[in-house]
């Protein structure tokens, strides 16, 4: 394992302790500067600027400017460009995975699995350059050709979460990049040296190609300027990765224009586990949703629906395994369980199951912040277990920690699936059973409500070739795989009239003479 000034010299990324980075070259110095420390121990990693609204000012102009170069390039020679960018990732991945865990906290597995998940995406994303179809239709006109082609819309403006710092901005960048789009990238400010890694190794590809840096523009900064992304025209479409009440906030701006926008919010996702259920490979899915990136995942597991005829094996079984879990720094291989992300997270996990607890829940594990040894430096909690019922406020609102709430169901699947879909929030869900009228039903509109029903396999572990996203309160966006694609240009409907004649839809009748 390499030292943090190592990893960061290898990604071209300076550390010293004066504000050095606004996330444009040109852009004006910034009073304001965060320093980002490690949740693995607190040490220090580097100061970067907050951009200002003429920083904001200048990307915008930058990204304006290089969208009229951008969008006459031939969509494949734009994918071109990113199986570049796509080579590139697979020479820094180790750094780049490293760098993920030492900002973010999660495991080195999961961190390289994030930088892999780029690498994905930039493979569908150059098959795609040269796949973005249109439709030819029958034209009830005699001598009419009637059909549908694809345009960018323009600037696509992206706004990320820190628990996956890399892979999401991916999602959105590659597949708006061939689209013919321009973006301009606001991650989370708790993780922001990962996104100019990011950039930096894009910045690369585009001089290597004389392109403008205005392509992949970068701004680091606060609510404000994702405020301002939110609420500009020259934006025409807004990606949000987040909690449900920013969700909310950026869509209420970008509706308010009339502009497009792609939510990823909030989810409260359910796994349930039938009599006929493998258990062992239940409780392994169970287990890794819960405490996977130490339940930081908008897929985290949070509510494992357990039939009574199995639910005290099920829940001995767990009791069993948790305590085994390793917990410690997440870039040493074998620990499974890594820090969250600040002191506030490790509050709101507390806070949580004091409340639960006030409700009637039952803590039967866990729960604990870690105050002793190395690991008090971090932000380092036990997974929590916690028998519950799913009316409880505290078991229908998003923790994002390591809590996993313990539900019976009596009766057949259709109880467990009102319970599944008796919260707010609906992006993953998942059923084990080998019964295939059970699996079946679940996947049928009498079902799960999520944008995500797994049979056999847990909530978390997308894979970029399927569209991600859900429904209710988790926002109705679609991004990654299948044709998510189309959120990223606009339809336009093409008329041909080849004739001399000039006839009218619906057989309507309008005649001069």
């Amino acid at each position: 394992m390499a030292s943090v000034q190592d990893i960061l010299a290898k990604l071209r990324i300076s550390n010293h302790n004066s504000a050095w980075y606004t996330g444009l070259k040109s852009g004006s110095e910034s009073a304001q500067t965060r320093e980002i420390f490690s949740p693995i121990n607190g040490a220090y990693l580097a100061t970067v600027s907050m951009a200002n609204d003429a920083d904001y000012e200048i990307c915008i102009s930058e990204a304006q400017a290089a969208f009229e170069i951008w969008k006459k390039m031939p969509a494949p020679k734009r994918g071109e460009i990113v199986r570049q960018y796509g080579d590139k990732l697979r020479h820094y991945k180790q750094e780049l995975g490293e760098l993920v865990s030492l900002e973010m906290g999660k495991i080195i597995q999961e961190g390289l699995g994030e930088v892999q998940e780029m690498i994905d995406i930039c493979d569908f994303a150059v098959g795609l350059s040269r796949q973005l179809y249109g439709l030819t239709m029958a034209s009830e006109r005699p001598d009419h050709r009637m059909f549908e082609q694809w345009h960018p819309l323009g600037i696509c403006g992206i706004i990320s979460a820190f628990n996956f710092p890399v892979a999401v901005w991916a999602w959105n960048s590659m597949l708006a990049a061939v689209c013919g789009d321009v973006c301009i990238w606001k991650p989370s400010e708790k993780t922001p040296l990962t996104a100019i890694a990011c950039h930096k190794i894009m910045e690369e590809v585009l001089r290597e190609n004389n392109l403008p840096e205005g392509i992949f523009c970068l701004i680091i900064g606060d609510a404000h300027i994702g405020k301002r992304m939110s609420e500009d025209t020259r934006v025409p479409l807004v990606s949000a990765t987040g909690s449900t009440r920013m969700g909310k906030a950026v869509g209420t701006a970008v509706g308010a224009r009339l502009g497009k926008s792609i939510l990823e919010l909030g989810g409260n996702n359910a796994i349930i586990i039938a009599p006929s259920a493998d258990l062992k490979m239940a409780i392994a899915a169970t287990i890794f949703g819960s405490v996977g990136t130490a339940g930081q995942r908008c897929t985290t597991t949070r509510r494992l629906i357990v039939h009574s005829d199995v639910y005290e094996k099920v829940k001995s079984e767990l009791l069993r395994l948790y305590p085994k879990l390793p917990i410690g720094s997440p870039l040493e291989q074998g620990n499974l369980v890594g820090p969250l992300i600040d002191k506030d997270a490790v509050t709101n996990f507390t806070n949580a199951l004091t409340s639960v607890q006030a409700e009637g829940g039952k803590l039967i594990y866990g729960g604990t912040v870690i105050t002793d040894g190395e690991l008090a430096k971090g932000n380092f909690v036990v997974p929590a277990i916690v028998e519950a019922e799913n009316h409880y406020e505290m078991v229908q609102h998003e923790t994002f920690a390591p809590i996993l709430y313990l539900l019976k169901y009596e009766g057949d699947v259709t109880n467990a699936i009102a319970i599944q879909n008796g919260v707010k929030q609906g992006l993953s869900s998942s059923i084990f059973t080998t019964n295939m009228l059970e699996a079946e039903l679940f996947l049928s509109y009498k079902g799960s409500d999520c944008g995500i029903a797994n049979v056999n396999i847990g909530t978390s572990g997308a894979e970029i070739g399927g569209a991600f996203g859900g429904e209710k309160e988790t926002g109705g966006g679609r991004e990654s795989g299948s044709d998510s694609w189309k959120a990223y240009m606009r339809r336009q409907t093409n008329t041909v009239n080849y004739s001399t004649a000039l006839p009218l839809a619906q057989g309507i009748k309008f005649d001069l003479d």
